[in-house]
């Protein structure tokens, strides 16, 4: 794939989203579904590369950059996710003084819902990807529970979920 495409595709993927991995729905569209440049296993490990570092949950942008076009393709998808931060400082100026209307209120919380009806479709085809066996299950419905019952960090489900994961790959 072109690195300018690359470069747009991910753009238009973080620019359609208002955090972190409301954006799945658009890179798997464009990725995994119309352009086969990604598998859903691809984009299940740049997920969780984007999640097991520091920093924004949009960060897994770079690694699918990566897994199409390399170190290239890295810095496209780093760029991607800067790009939309020079836009912030306008859109902030102009939303900013309008917060309180009706209208400007009822969109953005208009637009919460629908990104978290995108996320939850999204959900699906890469949880048929991932959820292969009871152990996989167990670990998803455990997170699932953890992250909707506590207000614990998610880098505990993280760092469990590798634990388990080195323990069974080393018992088997």
């Amino acid at each position: 794939m072109n690195l300018f495409v690359l470069y747009l595709l991910l753009l238009k993927a973080t620019i359609t989203s208002f955090s972190g991995l409301t954006s799945l729905p658009v890179v798997r569209a464009d990725f995994v579904v119309h352009h086969h440049v990604l598998t859903d296993r691809q984009l299940n490990a740049a997920v969780v590369a984007g999640r097991a570092v520091p920093g924004p949950n949009g960060l897994y942008i770079v690694s699918v950059g990566y897994f199409v076009g390399g170190v290239p393709g890295a810095l496209a998808g780093w760029l991607a996710v800067i790009s939309p931060a020079f836009l912030i400082i306008p859109l902030l100026h102009y939303l900013g003084a309008r917060a309180e209307r009706p209208a400007v209120r009822s969109a953005i919380q208009s637009l919460t819902l629908g990104a978290a009806g995108l996320i939850s479709s999204s959900t699906i085809p890469l949880a048929r990807d991932a959820l292969h066996g009871p152990l996989s299950i167990a670990i998803a419905a455990a997170s699932f529970v953890f992250m909707a019952f506590t207000n614990r960090d998610t880098l505990w489900i993280i760092a469990g979920s590798a634990l388990i994961g080195l323990i069974t790959g080393a018992l088997a």
